[in-house]
């Protein structure tokens, strides 16, 4: 979450010719309602469920890249398919900069503390919590890249020339 998921996966895909899916916005297009939409009329549990079903969906390919939603990697069964499938790249952030990133976003439902009202403060402790609790899943990835004060160009060409070397196997 405010990693650079959404900007990085498709300029990186683009640079070395693959397909890139945001796993949130086929689920928003499937759906026809926004995420956090979804979670308020349908609950996590159906949310989680229908991401299951679309990333296996899309997982069907080659040489695509997937962005997945902070919480996907929670699960379980998602993590193992994941790890059978492909590679997971962490994009890992700081609860700092995760905040400056974020902070007027509020199409976040794990966020949603008091209808978008928060501090500074509370903003950093519910990321800082969010990270806890995934962050078991987080550490299993492949490959972990620290975003913080780095371009989004450089982390594109940084990992562009992991994959093309073939440096991830």
């Amino acid at each position: 979450m405010g990693a650079g998921k959404s900007t990085i996966g498709p300029i990186l895909a683009n640079t070395i010719g693959w397909k890139f899916y945001d796993l949130d916005k086929v689920i928003e297009k499937e759906e026809g309602k926004k995420v956090r939409e979804i979670f308020e009329e349908k609950g996590e549990e159906y949310f989680r469920r229908t991401e299951a079903d679309v990333l296996a969906k899309l997982s069907a390919g080659k040489n695509i890249i997937i962005s997945l939603g902070g919480g996907t990697l929670a699960n379980d069964e998602n993590l193992n398919f994941i790890r059978r499938k492909g590679k997971i790249i962490y994009l890992k952030v700081s609860p700092e900069e995760a905040y400056k990133r974020l902070r007027f976003k509020r199409d976040r439902p794990v966020l949603n503390i008091r209808n978008g009202e928060f501090t500074k403060e509370e903003l950093i402790d519910r990321i800082n919590s969010i990270y806890e609790q995934r962050k078991k899943y987080y550490e299993k990835a492949d490959l972990t890249i620290d975003t913080d004060n780095v371009s989004v160009g450089q982390t594109v060409d940084h990992l562009a020339r992991i994959i093309t070397k073939g440096l991830i196997r």
